[in-house]
């Protein structure tokens, strides 16, 4: 993962069908403590169990796709949408207002008027990097949760041997 990346990326290829892979987190849900997930089709949600959770804790979503005998997984870790859509409105409003000031002081420049709105620039991108900075610490923050999920993700797809791996169609398994 790299120092300045906001939502760390991964994707690993598995030598077996998406239904198999999907079995195999279903059974380590049900016996795991320290992990919640929700599995909706081929995609898998993990995250650290509400009692556990501070505002910094992130979340894993994984999903599968389905390609020719195998299962290329997609991962990515990244907080809770609410801590997200926080983020994301902050920066938007920043830039909206630093577009709006920047519109109304160059053209007051351009016109000869003293622009002394021009200042909250500068206060703008100080903003935006204290903003960034603080998404930087609650990533350190949620780093040792991060390998938790990581692990979990790890030991749920190298622990198959109790998952069924023969994924018939029920209609085929009723006859």
């Amino acid at each position: 993962m790299s120092a300045i990346e906001i939502r760390p990326r991964f994707r690993q290829s598995l030598p077996r069908p998406a239904d198999v892979v999907t079995e195999q987190f279903r059974l380590a849900l049900s016996e795991a403590e320290n992990i919640e997930g929700s599995i909706i089709d081929h995609h898998i949600v993990l995250r650290i169990p509400v009692a556990q959770q501070h505002y910094w804790s992130p979340q894993l979503s994984l999903t599968l796709e389905e390609e020719e005998g195998s299962t290329l997984l997609r991962g990515l870790f990244g907080p809770r949408p609410s801590v997200w859509l926080m983020f994301v409105f902050l920066y938007s409003s920043i830039g909206a207002i630093s577009l709006f000031v920047a519109i109304t002081g160059f053209s007051q420049l351009s016109l000869g008027i003293p622009a002394p709105a021009l200042w909250a620039l500068p206060v703008a991108a100080l903003l935006a990097l204290g903003l960034f900075l603080a998404a930087k610490a609650g990533e350190r923050l949620g780093r040792e949760e991060m390998h938790l999920l990581k692990n979990f993700m790890d030991a749920a797809l190298v622990n198959s041997s109790n998952v069924n791996t023969d994924v018939r169609d029920e209609t085929t398994a009723k006859a």
